[in-house]
C-alpha cells in the first residue's frame, strides 16, 4: 500500500429521496438528528443557537454528540461552506474536511461524501482514514434505510458497545 493516499477517501450512495431532502438531513439540527446523531448544536457566529429547523450558514459551529456514547464525546467544528441547495462542507475536527455533493445521475439522487486533508501518521490511518470511511459507510446506509424504509439502523443503547451501528 505504498501507494495509497491515506489523505482522502469518499463514500456515495444513491436513494429514492429529493435534492431538498438529503440537504435538510445535512443542514438542519433536525435534518442531521433524524439520521446521523443523537444531538446537534448549531450556532451562529453571535453564539445564537440555530432553530431546529433552520438551514446552517457557512461560519457556523457545531457541537455533536451520537448514539451509543456519553455526553463527553462530542465533535465540535465550523461550517466552511454551504450552497443551500446541494453542497455542504465542514471541518471534521482534527480529521480533516468533509464536503457533501447531492446530485442526480442516471435518474437516480446521490449523497457523497468526500473526507481529505486527513493526516497521514499511522494513528490517523487507522481513526480518521480507516474508522472515519467504516463511521461514513454506516451512516450513508443509515441515511438510506431511513429515507427509503423508516428504519433506524443506530444502536441507542450506550451500554452496549463495540457494534457497527453506533
Amino acid at each position: 500500500m505504498e501507494n495509497f493516499d491515506w489523505s482522502q477517501f469518499s463514500v456515495r450512495i444513491n436513494t429514492k429521496a429529493s435534492i431538498e431532502k438529503l440537504y435538510w438531513c445535512w443542514a438542519t439540527k433536525e435534518g442531521i438528528e433524524y439520521w446521523f446523531l443523537r444531538r446537534s448544536d448549531y450556532k451562529k457566529p453571535d453564539g445564537r443557537l440555530c432553530s431546529n429547523s433552520e438551514f446552517i450558514e457557512k461560519g457556523d459551529t457545531y457541537s455533536w454528540w451520537w448514539y451509543g456514547y456519553a455526553d463527553d464525546v462530542v465533535e465540535h467544528g465550523e461550517i466552511l461552506d454551504c450552497n443551500g441547495k446541494d453542497l455542504f462542507q465542514f471541518r471534521f475536527g482534527d480529521a480533516g474536511v468533509c464536503t457533501i455533493k447531492i446530485y442526480q445521475e442516471d435518474g437516480e439522487t446521490f449523497v457523497e461524501l468526500k473526507q481529505e486533508q486527513i493526516p497521514t501518521d499511522e494513528k490517523a490511518r487507522q481513526n480518521w482514514h480507516v474508522g472515519c470511511k467504516t463511521g461514513w459507510t454506516f451512516y450513508m446506509a443509515n441515511l438510506k434505510s431511513l429515507l427509503e424504509g423508516g428504519i433506524d439502523l443506530r444502536n441507542k443503547n450506550e451500554k452496549i458497545q463495540n457494534v457497527i451501528t453506533a
